[in-house]
């Protein structure tokens, strides 16, 4: 083994290894989207086997590029893409997610007290033999460079097999450009590359500073007090205020709580957040809500605890490390602790309007049994596994 490892390999053997690698473990969910959207006969053999050659060609022609150019630092670059590449697998596999800009932008915007939640022993094997294997492998090996002459030479080659795969299925880019995006969230590592660039050419592409509302003129002077709770993405289907079987709601049925027929703007919490504050959908950073009402003499407050929302930009901002020095008494692991001392904070208030915002964490998966005190465990089978991919039905139901 020792002698094996001692030995210089060629950067052509080592590109290829690693392409056929990265073709083999890496796309199964690719090719099983290929398959699932193309017909059978030749046709058929030719786009799947054309997007596997091409796709082998093209990982060969950036590996070679960077293991040659870059040495010891491209070694490095070519890890840390496996180690992507484990990741996103395990999320693909196990959430049925598509690695989109949309999705980045949401890696970007998690915290660590969310992202561990995700991860199970699964997503260790994942880890270890698709993504530290593989980096043991690259840097443990001796490579032989070789020659300038050799390095056109092998480019040059795959980039003629990339054009000549391309040339082949002329007839049927239409179909690969229908499928594009689906296809582009499946392909390692290029989904989470590329797409992380998109988002953060979108991030750069919105407005830096919040473009104002007309001023705000308030009418009576009365003392108001507006309440509202944003929570996480759910299925109306399984409220029992829209008709649903089991008694999920029994406290607000008892209040005759209107239920409005409503759509979340999005399922992720960036843009479902934006869509609540924002007087009108726009990409555009347009003053929200809480900020409007703030600067027009409106007293605002926002407790969070969950994340991904606009700029707030408020004195009374508070975070359940804050509501928890303030009540000690209170417990911080569930949403309980944003009504922590707001009683007090409303009576006390010195405006004759108000505005609170509780931003909860509710249903954010996949810890949901994580989320409530044990006697607010009415409902079972109770789902106790973050592999989603595993569970019953009846359990995240």
């Amino acid at each position: 083994m020792v002698k094996f490892l001692k030995e210089k390999t060629d950067l052509t053997r080592i590109s290829s290894v690693l392409s056929l690698f990265t073709l083999v473990a890496f796309h199964w969910p690719f090719f099983r989207l290929v398959l699932g959207n193309i017909e059978g006969g030749f046709n058929g053999v030719l786009i799947t086997g054309g997007l596997g050659v091409l796709m082998f060609a093209l990982n060969f022609l950036v590996y070679y590029l960077v293991l040659f150019l870059g040495r010891f630092a491209g070694k490095c670059i070519l890890a840390f893409t496996f180690i992507g590449n484990a990741i996103s697998l395990y999320f693909i596999n196990t959430y049925q997610v598509l690695i989109t800009d949309k999705m980045m932008g949401n890696v970007f915007n998690t915290r660590y007290s969310e992202a561990s939640g995700f991860f199970s022993w699964s997503a260790v094997w994942y880890l270890l033999f698709l993504g530290v294997v593989p980096c043991i492998y690259i840097f443990a090996r001796r490579f032989d460079y070789g020659s300038w002459k050799r390095f056109f030479a092998r480019t040059g080659i795959a980039l003629a097999v990339s054009l000549a795969i391309a040339l082949v299925n002329m007839q049927n880019w239409p179909w690969i450009d229908r499928n594009a995006p689906k296809l582009g969230s499946l392909v390692m590592p290029w989904s989470y590359t590329v797409n992380s660039v998109r988002y953060y050419n979108s991030v750069k592409k919105q407005n830096r500073k919040e473009i104002p509302l007309p001023d705000a003129k308030i009418v009576s002077d009365s003392k108001d007090v507006c309440v509202l709770i944003i929570g996480e993405s759910a299925r109306r289907e399984n409220f029992s205020l829209y008709g649903y079987g089991k008694p999920t709601n029994p406290l607000l049925e008892k209040d005759s709580v209107t239920a409005l027929i409503a759509d979340a703007a999005a399922t992720y919490t960036t843009a479902g957040v934006k869509a609540i504050l924002d007087h009108k959908p726009s990409n555009k950073l347009y003053e929200i809500l809480p900020n409007y009402l703030n600067r027009s003499g409106v007293d605002v407050v926002w407790r969070s605890n969950n994340w991904g929302e606009p700029p707030v930009h408020i004195d009374k901002y508070y975070k359940p490390k804050e509501l928890k020095e303030r009540n000690p008494e209170a417990d911080d692991r569930y949403d309980g602790i944003l009504l922590a001392g707001l009683r007090e904070e409303i009576l006390s208030g010195s405006k004759d309007k108000m505005l609170v915002v509780l931003h909860t964490s509710t249903s954010h998966g996949p810890t949901y049994y994580k989320k409530y005190p044990p006697e607010f465990e009415v409902f079972s089978p109770v789902c106790t596994t973050v592999e989603m991919s595993k569970a019953d039905p009846k359990e995240l139901m």
